[in-house]
């Protein structure tokens, strides 16, 4: 069902948040796995009317609430990706929660989708790993530092994994380079979102220089074996601000970001991103260490 076909539903029915909740009981959109023929943009507004319910009518474990936030951020991501624009899916989120807050919660028909949540999702939240687009996530326990999120890219022959290494809740990129010479600096370069709200997906390049943001790294020690990359004995771990995550949540998850490191002769070296689907991996994350 579309969302277009929900409308004309809404109307039938009369009341907008009673079709809302007919309508997710009905679409069959909650499992785990969404079949291909899917709207990915219907996807998204179900389970961000889901969501909304829940917070108000407390019906998820922290863990179940968490592992849906992850899939309402990929289907948010497969939207855009699909050709959705970002101002219609903020007005399908918005009308989610809209019909959310005016849902009772003794409604039977949300009591069918808190039975239909809670058995898609106990299960996802407990996977120790999963592979979102361009993240690889890992919730398992280890007695020593590895990715818990990461993109694996590089610069030449240089190997670069960027990510939440550890228990370190501040990205780092680890980088290992051959031979002697040594960066002096490390940056993230991006779309500033603040000073252009757009995406910039033309030629699948970075935007002009005026309306990127950097963030220089704040620091940088040897990397923990856990974090090199395969075949890799040595490297340097750079860590950036915190204010570089709520930056790359910013982004379209079709939009590059770069990692450079700079040399003492003037050189840099260049790795690219993608922003992909950064904040589903950060909510798989949220469910905690297994």
């Amino acid at each position: 069902m579309t969302i277009g076909q929900n409308a004309e539903k809404t109307k039938r029915d009369g009341h907008p948040a009673r079709a809302a909740l007919t309508a997710v009981v009905a679409g069959g959109m909650l499992a785990v796995a969404v079949p291909a023929s899917a709207d990915p943009a219907q996807t998204y507004y179900e389970r961000s009317f889901v969501l909304a319910a829940g917070a108000r009518c407390d019906l998820f474990q922290p863990r179940v609430n968490a592992a849906l936030t992850a899939a309402a951020y990929q289907a948010r991501g497969a939207a855009l990706r699909s050709g959705a624009a970002q101002t219609d899916l903020r007005a399908t989120a918005a009308r989610a929660r809209s019909r959310a807050a005016a849902v009772s919660c003794g409604d039977t028909d949300l009591k069918t989708v808190q039975a239909r949540v809670d058995n898609a999702f106990a299960g996802w939240s407990r996977m120790p790993r999963m592979d979102f687009e361009g993240w690889s996530a890992n919730r398992a326990a280890y007695s020593s530092p590895t990715w818990r999120l990461m993109q694996a890219s590089a610069s030449g022959a240089a190997p670069v994994q960027f990510g939440f290494g550890g228990g370190d809740p501040v990205l780092s990129a680890v980088v290992s380079f051959p031979g002697k010479p040594r960066p002096v600096a490390a940056r993230v370069v991006m779309r500033d979102a603040s000073l252009l709200p757009r995406p910039w997906l033309l030629n699948d390049a970075l935007p002009p220089a005026s309306v990127r943001t950097s963030l220089w790294a704040t620091g940088v020690s040897p990397a923990d074996e856990g974090l090199l990359a395969a075949e890799r004995r040595s490297g340097e771990a750079w860590r950036f601000p915190a204010r570089t995550t709520l930056a790359l949540e910013a982004l379209d998850p079709r939009e590059p970001f770069l990692v450079e490191f700079h040399f003492r002769d003037g050189s840099v070296a260049t790795a690219r991103f993608t922003a992909g689907d950064f904040s589903a991996g950060r909510a798989f994350l949220a469910m905690g260490s297994l």
